[in-house]
């Protein structure tokens, strides 16, 4: 399978996991996705293959330096698995403020802005949440 085929399927796992987190995150379906964190170890597998084969083509990691990692993101491999990198991450950043708001208890369409920005954002969407939740825990 190709580097560009893998990236198309890996954004598709990602986007469902985060389309049932939106839409339907208290379905057992999803809770079970989200308990035993399934898409984030499919990616994670998926993420090891490539960092191997990037290592493999280009040679050790250098991170030192800002060049550096440019440098390293020149090889189709390496830049995959950075994107996995991404995908994995936010969707488990996306799941713990799922779980933080079973005790939180913000209300479901304020929560899917942070999950929106966690999956285009990242850290942003994160953030949202903290904030979201330290108003919410002076409140109560």
């Amino acid at each position: 399978m190709s580097p560009s085929e893998v990236f198309s399927i890996v954004g598709m796992l990602a986007m469902s996991m985060w389309i049932l987190m939106v839409f339907l995150p208290k379905w057992n379906v999803t809770r079970f996705f989200i308990d035993y964190k399934i898409i984030p170890i499919v990616l994670s597998i998926v993420y090891v293959i490539y960092i191997i084969q990037a290592m493999q083509i280009g040679g050790g990691m250098d991170f030192g330096s800002l060049q550096s990692v440019m440098t390293l993101f020149t090889e189709e491999h390496a830049v995959l698995a950075g994107w996995v990198h991404y995908l994995a991450f936010d969707l488990l950043i996306g799941m713990w403020i799922l779980n933080q708001n079973e005790t939180v208890k913000i209300h479901h369409l304020l929560i899917i802005p942070c999950l929106f920005a966690t999956f285009m954002l990242g850290p942003v969407g994160f953030l949202l949440f903290i904030i979201m939740k330290a108003i919410k825990l002076k409140k109560a």
